[in-house]
């Protein structure tokens, strides 16, 4: 058991609040991305600079100019790569998690950190990935559960969520990943 049940109270508490708090309004970027990259299969500079604002990062940064430098059809072959990751039902979702973001790593601004490249898995196969960001490790650490920030960091995250996942299972509440990463973002906001 991953969360104690305080801890499990908490995150299904957290759940509503964000749905209470958020506008439907919110997601329709992300939404916009993930239907395009359903289409194509991958995504192209244009999905990660929605998918960019949609995170509200900085985009005046040295990785987003080596990024533009980066032709489409690179990125493509790259995000294409993640996409067949990300959505191998052969592979369980930790496995593929891992696979997915290990294969982002080859562009500009994906060597390292996770918060966006999981964002684009996230949009490749929303059924079944989370997004990761600093407010889910600040929400993890309040509810006692340790994380390391290492190399495989967003696949030790899924793992994490898929635990959480199972766990609300068990008490009869059928969450996807997505719900968890929410959650966890209210909880560590």
């Amino acid at each position: 058991m991953i969360l104690d049940p305080d801890g499990l109270r908490r995150l299904v508490d957290a759940h509503v609040a964000y749905d209470a708090a958020t506008s439907e309004a919110y997601d329709e970027v992300l939404f916009d991305v993930v239907t395009r990259v359903q289409d194509a299969k991958s995504l192209g500079k244009v999905d990660i600079g929605a998918l960019l604002f949609w995170k509200r990062l900085r985009a005046d940064t040295p990785w987003v100019m080596a990024l533009n430098r980066t032709p489409d059809t690179v990125v493509r072959q790259a995000t294409g790569a993640m996409y067949v990751a990300a959505n191998n039902e052969v592979t369980d979702t930790v496995s593929a998690a891992g696979e997915a973001r290990s294969a982002l790593s080859v562009l500009p601004g994906f060597s390292s950190g996770d918060a966006l490249a999981s964002a684009l898995i996230l949009a490749a196969a929303p059924e079944r990935m989370a997004v990761f960001d600093r407010r889910a490790l600040a929400a993890l650490k309040g509810l006692g559960v340790k994380t390391t920030a290492s190399r495989g960091q967003y696949r030790r995250y899924m793992q994490i969520v898929e635990d959480i996942r199972m766990q609300l299972a068990a008490q009869d509440i059928t969450w996807l990943a997505r719900d968890v990463d929410k959650s966890l973002f209210m909880l560590g906001g």
